[in-house]
C-alpha cells in the first residue's frame, strides 16, 4: 500500500513518523499514563474525520461524552459533530446498585456493551471510531482468553465494515497482565511517556508499513498536540552551488585559503570573551552582502546583545534583520528537547532558504538536551545541515583562559570540517589574542598564527607571529 492510500493522525508530525499516516480500516491501540495524553491524541484522530466531512463515533467507558467535549473545546478542538455512545457508569447510585454493574460481572455487562457498540456502528457507519478507553473492557473481563476474543470480535466487526479504529489504554507497567496481548490483536501501537525531561512518543508496532522508530519528543499545548519526529538527516537534501564563503576579513581568509567551503561545518573554539560570536558574524555579515539568509541561535546571550555589540565593532546587525537577511533566536536551554530544536531548524533552511546556520554555543546546545545523546543528536543536526547545503558554524567556549588547549570539552572535534581556534596571550604583561586554523577537510591551509584584534572598525588579523613560539600554551616566548 502506497502512502497516498494512508489516513491522516490529525497531527502532521505523527504522520511523519508513520510515513504518511494510518492505514485505513485497521485497529491501532494508544498506550500510556495517566495525563500522557492518549485521549488528545484520539481528539485529533476523531477531529481529521469531520475535517473531510465524514462520520466518526466516540465510545467512552470512563468519562460521559460531555466531558469529553468539553476537554476536547480546552484545545481548541469542536467535536460537537462526532456521536457519542456513552458507557460510562452512571452517576445515580440507585441506578447503579441495580441496572449496571459493568465493574461486578463480566457475564452481565459484555452483552449489552457489545450490543450497543455494533448497533451503534451499524446505524452510523462511520469512517473512524475512537474507544477510550480500553482499560476498563479489559478490567471487565480478566480471563485472558475469553478477552482475546471477545476484543478479536470488535476489532473484526469495526474494521470488516469500513472503519478505522484507535483505542486508549491505561500503561499497565513492567508485568503488562492482559495488555501484551494487544500486540497480537492490534495492527499498530503508539506509546506516549510523560516520565522524563520532556514527553515521548513511540510507535512499537505498525504492521504493513515502516516507520520512524526511537523516540520522539511531543508537547500539550493549548491547541492539543504538537509532536516533534526525530531527525532522520538521510531523509533530506537539495542541491545547491558549490563554491567558498569569503569572511571578509583578509587575514582570516589567509588562514583558510579565501574561506570556508559551502555546506561545511566549521567549528570556533575559544575561551570566554576572546571573539567567537563576532568572528562568526563576520561570515554572516558578508553573506548578506551577497543577498543570502543566516539564522543564529545564542543558548548564552539575549538578542539585544548581540545587536548591541555587534553594532560596536562595525557590524550593522539591525541592518541585515530589517532586511531579512538575518534571523536571531535565543534559546532558553531548558524550554526546547532536541527533536523541538531540529524542527525549529528544519522549517527555517525548508521554509526561508536560510543558507547559514550559527549556533551559539555547544555548550548551550548540551544542556539543552540535558546532555543525552549529545553527540549523537548534533551530529544528525550537522549532516542534516550539509546535505541541505547549508553552511554551519558551531561556537564551543573552551575551559582555560590560557594554558592547555583543547577544541572540545565534548570530543566533538570530528563533527567539524572546519577548526578555527581564538586565543588569550600574555606577551609582557599584557593581554593579547590569536587566531590559527587547525583543521580544514577540504583544502590546505595556512598553518601559522596570526593576531587576532577586535576594533571599532571590526575584527583586524595582523601578520604572521613568526618570532614567538609556544603560543598554544597561552604564555609564548619571543625568539631573540
Amino acid at each position: 500500500m502506497s502512502d497516498f492510500d494512508k489516513l491522516s493522525t490529525g497531527l502532521d508530525g505523527l504522520d511523519e513518523i508513520l510515513h504518511g499516516g494510518l492505514i485505513p480500516q485497521k485497529a491501532y491501540l494508544v498506550q500510556g499514563g495517566p495525563g500522557s495524553g492518549k485521549s488528545t491524541l484520539g481528539f485529533h484522530f476523531l477531529k481529521q474525520a469531520l475535517d473531510k466531512g465524514e462520520d466518526a463515533l466516540c465510545i467512552t467507558m470512563v468519562e460521559s461524552k460531555e466531558s469529553l467535549l468539553q476537554n476536547a473545546r480546552q484545545f481548541g478542538i469542536d467535536l460537537s459533530g462526532v456521536v457519542g455512545l456513552d458507557l460510562s457508569p452512571s452517576d445515580d447510585l440507585s441506578e447503579n446498585n441495580e441496572q449496571y454493574s459493568v465493574f461486578s460481572s463480566a457475564d452481565v455487562e459484555q452483552g449489552p456493551i457489545m450490543k450497543a457498540v455494533t448497533k451503534a456502528v451499524d446505524e452510523l457507519s462511520p469512517s473512524r471510531i475512537l474507544f477510550d478507553s480500553f482499560t476498563m473492557l479489559r478490567l471487565l473481563n480478566q480471563d485472558p482468553y475469553q478477552m482475546r476474543k471477545l476484543t478479536l470480535s470488535l476489532v473484526n466487526y469495526v474494521t470488516k465494515r469500513g472503519a478505522t479504529l484507535m483505542m486508549t489504554s491505561e500503561s499497565l507497567g513492567s508485568n503488562g497482565g492482559n495488555g501484551d496481548d494487544a500486540a497480537f490483536w492490534v495492527d499498530g501501537i503508539i506509546k506516549l511517556d510523560n516520565k522524563s525531561d520532556w514527553r515521548t512518543l513511540s510507535v512499537t508496532k505498525f504492521r504493513g508499513s515502516d516507520y520512524l522508530s526511537g523516540e520522539h519528543a511531543f508537547k500539550i499545548t493549548g491547541d492539543g498536540i504538537v509532536i516533534y519526529p526525530r531527525l532522520r538527516p538521510n531523509n533530506y537534501s537539495r542541491t545547491y552551488a558549490k563554491g567558498v564563503l569569503s569572511s571578509g576579513v583578509e587575514g582570516v581568509d589567509k588562514l583558510l585559503n579565501g574561506g570556508i567551503e559551502k555546506g561545511t561545518t566549521s567549528l570556533i573554539v575559544g575561551p570566554t570573551g576572546v571573539g567567537k560570536t563576532n568572528l562568526g558574524l563576520q561570515f554572516i555579515k558578508e553573506a548578506a552582502s551577497r543577498n543570502e539568509r543566516s539564522a543564529v541561535y545564542t543558548f548564552e546571550e539575549s538578542k539585544e546583545l548581540i545587536i548591541q555589540r555587534s553594532e560596536m565593532i562595525n557590524t550593522p546587525i539591525r541592518k541585515m534583520l530589517e532586511a531579512g537577511f538575518l534571523n536571531i533566536m535565543s534559546v532558553e536551554p531548558l524550554s526546547y528537547s532536541p527533536d523541538e530544536f531540529a524542527k525549529i531548524i528544519r522549517r527555517d533552511v525548508e521554509e526561508n532558504g536560510t543558507s547559514i546556520v550559527m549556533i551559539d554555543a555547544v555548550g548551550g546546545y548540551n544542556m539543552a538536551v540535558r546532555g543525552k545523546n549529545t553527540l549523537e543528536r548534533l551530529h544528525a543536526l550537522t549532516v542534516y545541515l550539509q546535505n541541505m547545503g547549508v553552511t554551519t558554524l558551531l561556537l564551543n567556549e573552551t575551559k582555560n583562559v590560557t594554558g592547555g588547549f583543547s577544541t572540545t570539552n565534548m570530543n566533538a572535534s570530528y563533527l567539524a570540517d572546519n577548526i578555527i581556534f581564538l586565543r588569550y596571550l600574555e606577551v609582557s604583561g599584557q593581554l593579547r589574542k590569536a587566531v590559527g586554523v587547525l583543521k580544514k577537510r577540504l583544502s590546505d591551509f595556512e598553518k601559522s598564527i596570526r593576531e587576532f584584534q577586535i576594533t571599532s572598525e571590526g575584527i583586524k588579523v595582523g601578520d604572521k607571529l613568526e618570532n614567538m613560539r609556544g603560543i598554544l600554551s597561552g604564555t609564548p616566548e619571543v625568539d631573540k
